[in-house]
C-alpha cells in the first residue's frame, strides 16, 4: 500500500491540565518509517524532478476478448500492449536499481481497465506469500495508483499480494494527510489474481470504469503509479520516482495517456441483506424482559449509484452492523466522554470527505472534531428511573442515512451526509405494569463539506456546515437540544513545491432548546461555566441557546529536505460546543505549539532512519490565565536489522485543572514528567515481538502512572496469524476526584487516594481459508480494580503549598458503615453527620469477543456467520486479584449473540 505522508508534525502532543500525559505512536505503526536491509552495492540513480521527467505510459484499447483475470498473463490480449519497466528504487536506499526487475503493461476496453505485472525474482522460491481478509494484503505486493480525475490530489489505490489478496485504499489531498483522508475502507468492485513460477510471480487486476471517476472528454490523460515492494528484503521501487522528502504523492505521479472514446458509466449497485439473529443470557425471575433468550429476523438495502461521473450516491435503509468488532473495554475516571474509533462501514467508508478536524497531531485537541459519526446511532441519552425492570435499547436505531460524495472537474469536492434515526423508547416494568418511555427522540443529523482546489492542491478553499434536529416530544428529553448547528471555514496555502504552508480553520456554533437543555450544557464537564474562580463566565438559567467560536492557525515546512516545523495557535472559546454531531472535549481554552523535526531517509551506520522532534506548547483559558505548558523531545530509529526502537521524554509544568473539581474552582497541578518507549522486532519474521511503556509521575510524588504492553505475533502457516497483546497498568494518585456534597450551603469537593490495577489481554486470530474466504476472532477479556483511602475535602485548590490544598479526614470525622456501604463525614463535630458518599471502591471485570466468518462469494456480495459474546460486572470491591478475578469473569453467565447475514450486490 502507499505510504502515508503524515502530517507535519506527527508527534505533537499537547495535554490540559489534568494527569494524563499523553505521548504518542511511533510513526512506523503506519509505514512511513519501515525498515529495511542494506542494499547490495548497487549503482546509483539520481531521482529525476518529475516536473521536468515526468514519465508516460500509453495503454492499448482491447477489441477482441478482454484478457481472463487468472495471474497467468497468457492471454492473447496482453499482445497488444506494450512492456513498460525502469523501476527506481524508492526504500530503503533512494535512486538505486531494485534488487529485482518489475514490468507492467495495461489494457483498456469500454469497461474497464486491465493492468498486467511481471515481478521478477532470482529467489521466487523465497516469494512471501501470505493469504489475509481484504484489506490486510501483505507479503510481497504490487499497488497500483490512479488519478483518474487528473487532479494531482486524489488517488484511488489498488493493491495485490502474491496469492491474490486484495486491498484498496483512496488517496486524498496529494497523499499528504492524516490517517482521516487516506480511505483504508474504500471498497470497490474489482478482480486480482496472481500467480508464481520459476521467474518470479506475476499479478492481473481487471478495474471496473465505474469504480473510476473520470470527465467525459474525447481523450483521457490519467495519473499513473506503480510500486513493488519486495518483502524479504523490505525495499520498495518506483516505476514513477518521488523523493522521499517531497510534499505529498499524486501530483508527482506519471501519465497514462492513450485513453479514447470512453465514456463514464453510472454506477449502479443494489445491495439487499437479510439477518437472522438469536440472543441468549442470563434468565431474571419476574423480569420479563430477560427471560433468557430471543430471535428475530431483519433486512435492508445498501446501494451506490453514479449521479453523475463525478458525484455517487451511497445510502442505507435499515442498517445492521452485527459483524463489527466490539468496542475495547475501558476505566474512565476523568470528567471527559470516551472518543471511540468508528467502525461501521457505512460510516468509515468515505469519512475523509466530511471530516473537519479542527486540529492536527494527536493530542487532546486533536479529536476535536466538526464531524463524529458515532452520535448517529449513539446510545440512548436518557435512562427512566424505575424500582422494578428496565428493557434499554443499548444503540438507537438508524431508519436510514445517504451520502452524496465526488469531485467535479473543475477541482470541487462535495461531501453531503444525512442520516435520521428513530424515536427510541425503554421498556420499564414496575407493580406489574409495563410502560414504555422515550429514552431518545426521531432526530436527523445533516453534514456538508465542500473544498475548491487551485494550482493542483497548491490553494485549497474549504466550508463545511452540520445540523442537528430533534423532535422533542417527551418532556424527559427536554434536557437534549432541540436543535445544533455549526459552521466551518478553512483555508490551506502551499508554495515552492508544496514544501510550505499556511493554514487556517475556523469554527462557529449554535445550541437552542429549552432553558433546562442549556443549563445542562453549561454545566457539562465541556464547558463548566459554573466554576467559582472564572469571574469571566456565568450560568445563566434561562438561556435558551448558546455560541462560540474555534480553530487554528498554522504555519510551517511540511517537505523538501530534512528539516520540517511548525508553529500555530488553536482556540476553544467557552460557549463553542460541537457534540450533538462532532466532538469536543473542553471548551475555554487556548494554545500556541511549535514543533520541529529532524529525519534522515539515507541509511547510515547501523541505522536505516532516523528521525527526532522537539515539542513546545503553552495554554491559557479565556480570562487570560496561563493553565497548563510543556515540552517534550522524540527519538524514532529503524535498525538496518529490521529492528526498530523509539522513545521520548516529556515535561509538564505546573498547570491548573479546570475539570479536576467537576466544576469546581481551578486545581493546581504540580509538575510532571513522562518517559516513553517502544521496541519492535523484525517485521518480516513469522514470530515477532514488540513492547512498549510509558511511566509518568509528578514530582511530587502526588500521582504516577506506569503501563506496559508486550504484543507477540505468530505466523504459523502463511494463512495463519495470531496475535496477543497483554496491558498492564498501575495507577496511583493522592487526589482522585469522589464526588461532591454541600455542607451549610457550600460545595465539597471530595478526594481520596486511589490504588488502581488493571490487566487486560487483546487476542487475534485471522485465518484465511482463500482470499475471499476468512475467519477472524476477537476477544479481550479486561479486569480494572481501583481502592479508594485517606478521603479528604479541598480546602484552598489554588495553594502553593501543596499540603494546604486540602484536608484530610481524620478516625473522627469520618465513619463507614460497611452494612450501607457509605462513609459518613461529620465536619463541625458535633456527633451527627453533616454529608456522605458512597464507597468509590470498584472491581470491573468483562469479557468482549467476536468471531466472524466472512465470504465474498462473488465480488460485492457477502455472507456473514457471527458470534458475539460478552460478560461483564462491577463489584463494590477496590481489590486485585489475578486469579480470582478472572474466575469470576468467566463465571459470568455469557451473553451471546449468533447471527448470520447475507447480501446480494447487484450491478444494474
Amino acid at each position: 500500500m502507499f505510504y502515508r505522508r503524515l502530517s507535519a508534525w506527527p508527534w505533537l502532543t499537547a495535554v490540559v491540565a489534568g494527569f494524563a500525559l499523553t505521548l504518542t505512536i511511533p510513526a512506523t505503526a503506519v509505514g512511513l518509517l519501515r525498515t529495511a536491509p542494506e542494499a547490495s552495492a548497487a549503482p546509483q540513480v539520481k531521482v529525476p524532478s518529475v516536473d521536468t521527467l515526468r514519465k508516460s505510459y500509453t495503454a492499448a484499447r482491447v477489441e477482441s476478448a478482454p484478457p481472463t483475470i487468472d495471474g497467468r498473463l497468457d492471454d492473447p490480449a496482453w499482445g497488444k500492449a506494450a512492456w513498460e519497466s525502469g523501476f527506481v528504487q524508492s526504500e530503503p536506499y533512494e535512486g538505486r536499481e531494485p534488487s529485482e526487475r518489475t514490468a507492467f503493461k495495461i489494457l483498456y476496453d469500454q469497461k474497464s481497465v486491465y493492468v498486467a505485472v511481471r515481478a521478477f525474482d532470482s529467489q521466487a522460491g523465497s516469494i512471501e506469500r501470505r493469504l489475509a481478509r481484504r484489506d490486510e494484503a501483505d507479503g510481497d505486493t504490487i499497488d497500483i495508483g490512479i488519478d483518474s480525475l487528473f487532479d494531482r490530489l486524489t488517488a484511488f489505490v489498488f493493491t495485490v499480494n502474491a496469492t491474490g489478496v486484495k486491498s484498496d485504499q483512496l488517496l486524498t489531498n496529494d497523499g499528504y494527510s492524516s490517517s482521516e483522508e487516506d480511505d483504508m475502507s474504500w471498497d470497490p468492485i474489482w478482480d486480482a489474481a496472481a500467480s508464481v513460477d520459476a521467474e518470479g510471480w506475476s499479478a492481473e487486476l481487471r478495474i471496473p470504469l465505474s469504480q473510476l471517476r473520470f470527465g467525459n472528454k474525447p481523450e483521457q490523460v490519467w495519473g499513473l503509479q506503480v510500486r513493488r515492494t519486495l518483502f524479504r528484503k523490505n525495499e520498495s521501487s518506483d516505476w514513477q520516482p518521488i523523493p522521499r522528502n517531497a510534499s505529498g504523492l499524486v501530483h508527482l505521479f506519471g501519465d497514462l495517456r492513450g485513453l479514447t472514446g470512453l465514456v463514464p458509466p453510472h454506477q449502479v449497485e443494489i445491495m439487499p441483506y437479510a439477518v437472522g439473529r438469536l440472543q441468549s443470557f442470563r434468565a431474571v425471575p419476574g423480569n420479563p424482559y430477560a427471560d433468557g433468550g430471543s430471535a428475530d429476523a431483519a433486512g435492508g438495502i445498501d446501494g451506490k449509484l453514479g449521479v453523475t461521473g463525478d458525484l455517487t450516491l451511497n445510502f442505507t435503509i435499515n442498517p445492521d452492523f452485527g459483524q463489527v468488532e466490539a468496542d475495547p473495554s475501558v476505566v474512565n475516571l476523568t470528567a471527559f466522554e470516551t472518543f471511540y474509533e468508528e467502525k461501521r462501514p457505512f460510516f468509515v467508508e468515505g469519512r475523509n470527505i466530511i471530516n473537519f478536524q479542527l486540529m492536527g497531531g494527536d493530542g487532546d485537541f486533536s479529536q476535536d472534531n466538526m464531524f463524529y459519526s458515532r452520535r448517529i446511532g449513539r446510545s440512548p441519552q436518557y435512562t427512566p428511573s424505575t424500582d422494578g425492570f428496565l428493557d434499554m435499547p443499548e444503540a438507537t436505531t438508524i431508519l436510514g442515512a445517504f451520502k452524496l460524495t465526488g469531485k467535479t472537474k473543475s477541482g470541487l469536492s462535495i461531501g453531503v451526509l444525512d442520516g435520521l434515526t428513530s424515536l427510541e423508547s425503554a421498556g420499564v416494568f414496575s407493580g406489574g405494569t409495563a410502560n414504555d418511555v422515550a429514552v431518545e427522540p426521531l432526530t436527523n443529523y445533516f453534514a456538508l463539506r465542500a473544498q475548491q482546489d487551485f494550482n493542483q492542491g497548491a490553494t485549497i478553499v474549504g466550508a463545511m456546515a452540520t445540523a442537528v434536529n430533534r423532535s422533542l416530544k417527551s418532556d424527559d428529553l427536554s434536557f437534549l437540544h432541540e436543535a445544533a448547528y455549526v459552521a466551518g471555514i478553512d483555508l490551506f496555502h502551499s508554495w515552492k513545491a508544496k514544501n510550505y504552508y499556511v493554514s487556517f480553520k475556523g469554527v462557529a456554533s449554535r445550541v437552542e432548546g429549552t432553558p433546562l437543555s442549556l443549563l445542562r450544557t453549561q454545566r457539562s464537564s465541556t464547558h463548566y461555566f459554573q466554576r467559582p474562580d472564572a469571574d469571566y463566565l456565568e450560568v445563566d438559567p434561562s438561556r435558551t441557546s448558546l455560541s462560540g467560536t474555534g480553530g487554528t492557525f498554522e504555519i510551517g515546512k511540511q517537505g523538501g529536505g530534512h528539516w520540517m516545523y511548525a508553529a500555530g495557535y488553536t482556540w476553544r472559546s467557552p460557549g463553542l460546543e460541537l457534540n450533538d454531531i462532532g466532538y469536543l472535549r473542553q471548551a475555554d481554552t487556548s494554545m500556541e505549539y511549535v514543533w520541529v523535526g529532524y529525519r534522515i531517509y539515507e541509511p547510515f551506520g547501523p541505522f536505516r532512519s532516523v528521525n527526532v522532534n522537539f515539542n513546545q506548547w503553552l495554554g491559557w483559558n479565556f480570562g487570560g490565565e496561563k493553565i497548563f505548558s510543556g515540552g517534550n523531545v522524540n527519538l524514532n530509529l529503524n535498525f538496518k536489522n529490521y529492528w526498530y526502537a523509539g522513545g521520548g521524554y516529556n515535561i509538564q509544568g505546573e498547570s491548573l485543572s479546570q475539570s479536576a473539581l467537576r466544576g469546581g474552582p481551578a486545581l493546581r497541578i504540580p509538575s510532571g514528567r513522562n518517559i516513553w518507549f517502544s521496541a519492535e522486532t523484525d517485521s518480516r519474521r513469522k514470530i515477532r515481538l514488540s513492547l512498549s511503556g510509558n511511566e509518568n509521575h509528578r514530582t511530587n510524588g502526588e500521582s504516577e502512572y506506569l503501563s506496559l504492553g508486550p504484543t507477540l505475533t505468530v505466523i504459523p502457516s502463511p494463512a495463519l496469524q495470531i496475535s496477543l497483546k497483554p496491558g498492564y497498568s498501575t495507577y496511583r494518585n493522592i487526589l482522585q476526584y469522589v464526588g461532591t456534597e454541600t455542607f451549610n450551603g457550600e460545595s465539597r469537593y471530595l478526594f481520596g487516594a486511589i490504588d488502581q490495577t488493571t490487566l487486560n489481554l487483546t487476542v487475534r486470530l485471522n485465518y484465511s481459508l482463500t482470499p475471499d474466504l476468512s475467519i477472524q476472532f476477537y476477544g479481550m477479556p479486561f479486569v480494572s480494580a481501583g481502592r479508594f483511602s485517606d478521603f479528604k475535602r479541598i480546602t484552598d485548590s489554588r495553594a502553593k503549598d501543596f499540603d494546604v490544598r486540602y484536608h484530610l479526614f481524620g478516625s473522627s470525622e469520618s465513619g463507614y458503615d460497611a452494612a450501607s456501604r457509605v462513609y459518613s463525614v461529620d465536619e463541625d463535630g458535633d456527633g451527627s453527620p453533616d454529608y456522605a458518599f458512597a464507597n468509590p471502591d470498584f472491581n470491573v471485570r468483562e469479557f468482549r469477543s467476536n468471531l466472524v466468518l466472512r465470504w465474498e462469494y462473488i465480488p460485492g456480495s457477502a455472507l456473514y456467520v457471527v458470534w458475539s459474546q460478552g460478560r461483564s460486572t462491577m463489584l463494590e470491591d477496590g481489590s486485585f486479584e489475578l486469579g480470582r478475578d478472572i474466575n469470576g469473569l468467566f463465571d459470568l453467565h455469557p451473553h451471546d449473540v449468533f447471527l448470520i447475514k447475507f447480501s446480494y450486490c447487484f450491478q444494474l
